[in-house]
């Protein structure tokens, strides 16, 4: 196998396909990339068994046929090779006995290869179902709600971010337990779904996705889940079998104590707060009046921190504790000038929204302080 590159137009898919490879692995071909030779096409694919992202490129060369061949490198050595070239640097790729030689300019590196054949298969859909989005209106979607994604909890199903197609909508929602984002858009089909995304996908995804009007292609059978964003990028993952919670049960019925605020008012009180509130849980106390919000904090060294905000606010006084790392989460992606929270009483989660825009839905549990 042989090909020729420059580093400018090699660079790019390599930062693509990097993010999936984990730099501990169970198995050693999942710590290569596998790299492909065909029809004057170079095909780079990289994966951790659970998530794979794959991409190609036109080959400007004219490469002969006996150039062809596919082997796997060493994911992150190579691509921290080519990140070191200067931009203008032609590389040149052989392999050959279990060995490849790159060189550029006066620089030459010879790593050790594994065989292609030993990389794993990739996931043969079955009885898919099939729609497309705009990247923009997908990434909308999961910017507003992968950060509630949880981490490693021993509840898998919320390990993910839950699809959802019903009732001519198109939703996404992400909860850890303790609070929950959901965001919808209109989306004409007649195609009902609900599937769960692991969380390193959604994560990948983002990073792939741009803020365009171009179609992103989705498609997805009982295991797993593809999305081709053009000709030459796709990223690909295993669905995590589970059923997650009833999330539309979550959202408050019917709160009657609504407070409207100044989104960056609200936002910069809640950072100062945050900083002198308990280092574990932090815990901020919100307490209503007539058109006003005190917030405050405290932590046990004995430190305090008070913000007094004024809002709009007839109801009865409240005082209702929450983690204020959760609050800031949400409130720093309300895109209005203005947010809206909703709260019942001081045991209840409140549904924190943008004012006069109901498709992104924050809910956050209280906690006691």
């Amino acid at each position: 196998m042989y090909f020729e590159i420059s580093r400018k137009e090699l660079l790019p898919p390599l930062k693509m396909i990097i993010g999936v490879v984990e730099q501990r692995q169970t198995s050693q071909i999942l710590a290569n990339t596998l790299i492909e030779v065909k029809d004057n096409r170079l095909y780079l694919t990289a994966t951790d068994a659970e998530v794979e992202v794959a991409c190609n490129l036109l080959l400007e060369s004219n490469i002969s046929v006996d150039s062809n061949g596919e082997t796997t490198l060493p994911a992150r050595k190579f691509f921290d090779i080519c990140k070191s070239l200067s931009d203008t640097t032609t590389i040149q790729v052989t392999s050959e006995n279990n060995q490849a030689t790159i060189k550029a300019g006066k620089s030459k590196f010879k790593l050790q290869t594994l065989p292609a054949i030993d990389f794993p298969d990739r996931p043969k859909l079955q009885e898919q179902t099939n729609f497309t989005i705009s990247q923009r209106n997908l990434k909308n979607l999961l910017y507003k709600t992968s950060f509630c994604v949880a981490v490693n909890d021993v509840r898998y199903y919320l390990n993910g971010l839950l699809l959802e197609i019903a009732n001519g909508k198109i939703s996404l929602i992400g909860t850890d337990g303790h609070r929950m984002a959901a965001a919808q858009l209109d989306f004409d089909t007649e195609t009902d779904a609900k599937v769960i995304i692991p969380r390193k996908a959604v994560l990948e995804l983002s990073k792939l996705l741009t803020d365009s009007d171009d179609e992103i292609k989705i498609s997805f059978d009982d295991n797993h889940i593809l999305f081709k964003l053009n000709d030459s990028l796709e990223i690909s993952s295993k669905l995590i079998d589970g059923t997650f919670p009833d999330w539309q049960n979550v959202i408050p019925a019917e709160p009657d104590k609504i407070v409207v605020i100044e989104t960056n008012i609200l936002k910069q009180a809640l950072t100062r707060a945050v900083i002198l509130s308990n280092e574990k849980y932090k815990g901020v106390r919100l307490a209503l009046t007539n058109n006003q919000l005190n917030i405050s904090a405290k932590n046990s060294y004995q430190e305090e921190a008070e913000e007094v905000i004024e809002v709009e606010y007839t109801g009865d006084d409240l005082e209702i504790g929450f983690n204020g790392t959760y609050l800031l989460d949400a409130i720093n992606i309300v895109s209005t000038n203005m947010v809206q929270i909703a709260l019942s009483d001081s045991n209840s989660s409140c549904l924190i929204t943008e004012k006069n825009n109901d498709n992104g839905k924050f809910i956050v549990m209280p906690m006691r302080l």
